[in-house]
């Protein structure tokens, strides 16, 4: 499978991090599952994947409030990150993003913007060998909105010191391209595990 990119002339690009450099979704939804089991909470798979690209505790509020539960939403948030980190040794990277990354290394500069904290998108992009390879790191709690607002890709933006149209954004989920979009920036959209399973 080849990723198809838009025209133009782009002077940045700006990578989510999970399911999109790191083909970490899988893992995080395990991760996820061990974590809510543990308060009888269904997290169904396809919702985790809708879901993609929510703060880990606005998730964990959301479960709460159509469940009906009072999960302490920092404990559990924070019970998922570490069955992650365990989880760690067995992520990989995703082949088609890493091809793209390596083919304009050194030639234009290339930010992270995650919806995960800096710590889970460090000790990711650590665990893939891939962390120097990035000028600057967007993440959680570092801008207002999370997506589907544009806030986080305008911040990376900003800190690259240039103009959104000319960064083009790597993006798994559909409310990081409602994201790009809304920031007015062209995009490329990684497909799902199981997309690319069946394209590969």
């Amino acid at each position: 499978m080849k990723l198809k990119l838009p025209a133009g002339d782009f002077a940045a690009y700006l990578f989510d991090c999970d399911g999109t450099i790191a083909d970490s979704m899988p893992l995080h939804y395990k991760a996820w599952t061990k974590a809510l089991d543990e308060w009888n909470c269904e997290f169904d798979e396809r919702l985790f994947y809708e879901w993609g690209g929510r703060p880990t505790n606005e998730i964990v509020a959301t479960l709460n409030s159509r469940h009906g539960l009072a999960m302490p939403v920092e404990a559990v948030a924070d019970r998922k990150e570490l069955f992650y980190y365990e989880s760690l040794p067995q992520l990989k990277v995703i082949p088609e993003v890493l091809e793209h990354i390596e083919a304009q290394q050194g030639r234009i500069p290339f930010a992270v913007v995650s919806g995960s904290t800096r710590e889970s998108v460090t000790a990711s992009l650590e665990r893939l060998a891939l962390l120097d390879r990035f000028d600057t790191l967007v993440c959680a709690g570092e801008y207002k909105n999370a997506k589907p607002a544009p806030d986080c890709f305008l911040a990376a933006a900003a800190k690259l010191g240039l103009p959104p149209e000319k960064c083009l954004v790597f993006e798994d989920t559909e409310m990081g391209i409602q994201a790009a979009r809304a920031a007015g920036m062209a995009f490329v959209k990684i497909p799902l595990p199981w997309e690319r399973s069946s394209q590969s």
